[in-house]
């Protein structure tokens, strides 16, 4: 099954998953659309089965700046979290993001 891309547009959706993290591992990805590195990051993360929470950077900078207060990860794009219990268990950049280990801790 493919993954689910849900783009986070506001702080409202982004207190919802930082909420939702305390349940289950959430994933997010903050995405650059001028990027291609970003495109291609996001092209395999399609083959996670599961949910991938998005933010792009170029409408929604605010957003990824709280990302990075709430973190302490100083801001990349393409960068991609899981978030478990409000906090980064997982954290890569660029053409380091491992869709594999997402799935996986996504499961845990």
């Amino acid at each position: 099954m493919p993954a689910i891309f849900r783009e986070i547009l506001n702080a409202e959706d982004l207190d919802t998953l930082f909420s939702r993290s305390h349940d289950n591992p959430v994933a997010l990805l903050k995405h650059s659309n001028s990027c291609g590195i970003s495109a291609n990051v996001a092209y395999d993360l399609r083959e996670i089965d599961g949910e991938i929470n998005l933010i792009t950077v170029q409408t929604h900078r605010d957003l990824s700046d709280q990302v990075a207060e709430r973190l302490g990860h100083r801001h990349q794009s393409p960068q991609a979290f899981v978030i478990k219990d409000g906090k980064a268990i997982y954290h890569a950049t660029h053409y380091g993001i491992d869709p594999q280990t997402i799935e996986k801790l996504l499961r845990n």
